[in-house]
């Protein structure tokens, strides 16, 4: 009969054996992680793929207009962020040689935004150009079918065809941000949801 009381007896392990259980320590962490990985990878492709599009021109002077206050940029994004993978994020400005402007575009790209830029144009006759419209228009064309979620940043009635057409043809959610006062009628009625900016979007 085995005496129960006998003292336990330790056994310093091998070095085969430490590297043993070394190898395995690893692969069970290696394998914790490409788990933690595939879950991300599952719980992104489940969520809308979002593309925005920023009319920089229009709602700067659309919120300086309708409050004096500048559109709060970061906030915005947080706020987009918690909907949905950010995909696309492009920001539409006209390029300038004012320090203001690209400390502006710089805190943009910071933020996570695609700047584009495009030239002011004098003509001859006094007027000039230096609208976003057809590349705005061209992006969102391109993209819409590869995004579940598109939003707009514009009170511009000029894209109500364009957020009408994408909505019919790739049954992609459509979305117009912009001062209430100051957008078009028509492009409001031309998106699944129109949200006013307010106090929350502004600072």
């Amino acid at each position: 009969m085995e005496d129960s009381d006998a003292p336990f007896e330790y056994k310093e392990p091998t070095a085969a054996e430490l590297e043993q259980a070394a190898i395995e320590k690893k692969a069970l962490e290696k394998a914790a992680i490409e788990k933690e990985q595939l879950a991300k990878v599952a719980l992104e492709n489940s969520m809308p793929k979002i593309g925005i599009f920023v009319d920089i021109q229009n709602i700067y002077y659309t919120t300086k207009q309708a409050f004096n206050r500048q559109f709060n940029y970061r906030q915005f994004w947080q706020d987009i962020s918690y909907l949905g993978n950010i995909n696309i994020a492009n920001a539409y400005a006209i390029a300038s040689n004012n320090d203001g402007q690209r400390k502006f575009q710089d805190a943009l790209r910071h933020i996570g935004f695609d700047i584009k830029l495009k030239p002011f144009i004098q003509r001859s006759d006094g007027t000039a150009k230096g609208d976003w419209d057809v590349g705005i228009t061209v992006d969102i064309m391109e993209a819409a079918e590869q995004l579940d979620h598109i939003i707009l940043l514009s009170g511009d009635g000029d894209f109500d065809l364009l957020m009408h057409k994408i909505k019919e043809k790739y049954q992609v959610k459509t979305q117009v941000i912009g001062v209430q006062r100051l957008t078009a009628q028509s492009l409001i009625k031309s998106v699944d949801q129109f949200t006013a900016i307010e106090s929350n979007l502004l600072k």
